[in-house]
């Protein structure tokens, strides 16, 4: 039987959604072309679906397009490729979907739980923390992933090896953004550089106007892969961001089958192949998957 998704209310675009970036991304060394030649090309078979929890053809997925390896569109092609990426077809399939069944959409931060609540997306796949606060909000599948905030560098810098060998530096982030108030507490002692994106941040990297960017450890990972050779992910989180899959949250059917899928995934290996064919190429060795949380 086609698996389909039972919708509690019906898709109606009520938010404008952000649109695939080329603009700085372009601009850092081996962005796009990198991207497009070195898309994992992994397939997960079609399975038959918890029937009962399923109303349409199609499955609607929210996910990010500008972080390199991680969830990002080709400009040209509008090809999607990155982890969250292959985490979304791996529960689609498990679910009963295609890929052609898929329609992907780009979905800004800030409107991802109004877009989850009403019904513009039936899934958010997009290295969404899970928190209480979120979770009054929608509902989370997962974890799938344990991230954490962490430090690119170039590589053949060594005097930096974790967050307490940071006073005194120069550190580029995301204005605003939640490792933008950790990294300005004072016992860091950096000097921060902010800019709009995190493309920018690894600009001043390159040319060495900053010592250092922190983010996500996803997000770095991904630019150490599209920068392979130059830059390094050093390895050393200093905060803890368990990455889950945001769903309705009355749907608590729909929940046990993304969880059933994530798990599904995790033992048969294609969570692990996932990982390698994109933010592996980063150099760091993939983590152990998190335990999933069920409630």
């Amino acid at each position: 039987m086609r698996a389909r998704i039972r919708r509690l209310v019906p898709l109606v675009l009520l938010f404008p959604l952000v649109l695939a970036g080329c603009g700085r991304e372009g601009s850092v060394p081996g962005s796009v072309g990198a991207l497009t030649r070195n898309a994992p090309s992994i397939e997960y078979p079609v399975g038959p679906g918890p029937s009962h929890a399923i109303a349409k053809k199609t499955v609607t997925i929210g996910v990010k397009s500008d972080h390199p390896f991680m969830g990002f569109e080709d400009p040209v092609t509008g090809q999607r490729s990155g982890f969250d990426v292959e985490i979304a077809k791996m529960v689609a399939a498990y679910l009963g979907f295609s890929p052609g069944d898929i329609e992907w959409k780009t979905v800004a931060p800030q409107v991802r739980e109004i877009s989850i609540a009403k019904g513009d997306v039936d899934l958010y796949v997009g290295a969404y923390t899970i928190n209480d606060e979120r979770k009054k909000q929608v509902s989370f599948a997962g974890p799938y992933y344990l991230g954490g905030q962490d430090l690119l560098v170039d590589k053949a810098n060594r005097s930096i090896g974790g967050p307490r060998d940071l006073r005194g530096k120069k550190v580029c982030t995301v204005t605003g953004s939640t490792p933008f108030q950790r990294i300005s507490r004072p016992e860091f002692g950096v000097t921060v550089v902010s800019h709009d994106s995190y493309a920018h941040c690894v600009q001043d990297l390159i040319t060495h106007v900053v010592d250092a960017v922190t983010a996500d450890d996803t997000i770095l990972k991904g630019y150490a892969a599209q920068n392979e050779g130059r830059l390094r992910v050093v390895g050393r989180p200093f905060s803890e961001e368990f990455y889950g899959v945001g769903l309705a949250r009355q749907d608590a059917v729909l929940r046990d089958a993304v969880n059933d899928a994530l798990d599904h995934h995790v033992r048969n290996g294609n969570w692990l192949r996932a990982y390698r064919a994109t933010l592996g190429r980063s150099g760091v060795p993939a983590p152990t998957p998190p335990p999933l949380q069920r409630y």
